[in-house]
């Protein structure tokens, strides 16, 4: 069964600014990360704005990625609605497709479900492909945690092979990584605690800043695997200024923003989003530049 690892990031969905999807920006911001050397490319994800995403632009969106990547790397693609329905739904929409390596489901949102609801829902997705499917939780966006023991049931399913663990409790992510088999993955999904998580045993990171800054993600990660901590923690702190960032604006406005500066064009986010103001783009120019000079070097 398929391991996930390494750095995934998790892409933006370049959008006119009637909300149609960007065709070309998809291709080059794939092309973007894939020159980084990142070892995945996700879609449909948070980051990926799926919750604005017609079915028509995300079947066409796994279409194109499929299409465009041609077997570089391994892709996600999420199916994360609010309902066990519409999950499946997505889920075997992607599966008919092919080409994809596993399937990413964030919790639901809006409503609240209890721990034994959220295992039948996922037991239901997974029962529905047989895709790979990563767990992923983000309780600060959706108000829904995902407990230790409702993890630890989950992962005895034989297709839902880890977890992205957006959650930013270590110690929550610590006991995922403790108390789960060998074969299943715990990813970080805060940008901020890569290194941290590393350090815990983590396989990797899905990882918003990965759209602008592939190569640094990835030589963090390939420090940290080749025994460089040293370097990989100055790389994590080089990181923390551009994640830092992403909140001053709606999500994803910032990504779509600092891809404008690195040369991929990703367009506009739905409304109410809105572009980023004068003064927050000038000071994520020069973080960029700043990220863009000289650096310690990648791993050996």
């Amino acid at each position: 069964m398929f391991k996930p690892h390494g750095i995934v990031p998790a892409l933006v969905t370049p959008l006119t600014a009637d909300g149609e999807l960007l065709e070309d920006g998809l291709k080059d911001l794939i092309d973007h990360v894939i020159a980084g050397g990142v070892q995945g490319v996700f879609v449909l994800g948070s980051s990926g704005e799926i919750y604005g995403l017609s079915q028509r632009q995300k079947q066409r969106v796994v279409e194109l990625t499929v299409e465009h990547v041609a077997g570089r790397t391994p892709i996600y693609a999420g199916a994360s609605e609010i309902t066990t329905r519409d999950c499946v739904q997505t889920a075997q929409m992607v599966a008919r497709i092919g080409g994809v390596a596993a399937l990413s489901v964030l919790t639901p949102y809006f409503m609240t479900p209890t721990q034994p609801e959220l295992i039948q829902h996922y037991r239901t997705i997974a029962a529905a492909t047989d895709l790979p499917v990563v767990l992923y939780s983000n309780p600060g966006r959706t108000q829904v945690r995902l407990a230790l023991p409702t993890v630890l049931e989950l992962a005895q399913v034989d297709n839902i092979v880890g977890i992205k663990d957006s959650g930013g409790d270590l110690s929550l992510t610590s006991e995922y990584i403790c108390q789960t088999a060998d074969d299943f993955a715990v990813l970080m999904g805060r940008d901020t605690l890569i290194y941290a998580a590393l350090a815990h045993g983590a396989d990797g990171a899905i990882a918003s800043t990965g759209n602008i800054v592939p190569r640094l993600l990835v030589d963090l990660y390939q420090a940290y695997r080749a025994g460089r901590t040293d370097l990989a923690l100055a790389l994590q702190r080089r990181l923390t200024p551009l994640r830092d960032l992403v909140d001053v604006a709606t999500f994803p406005v910032v990504l779509k923003e600092g891809l404008r500066l690195v040369g991929v064009e990703a367009g506009h986010c739905f409304a109410p989003a809105r572009d980023l103001d004068f003064d927050s783009r000038r000071r994520l120019s020069q973080v960029i530049a700043e990220l863009n000079g000289p650096t310690t070097g990648p791993a050996q």
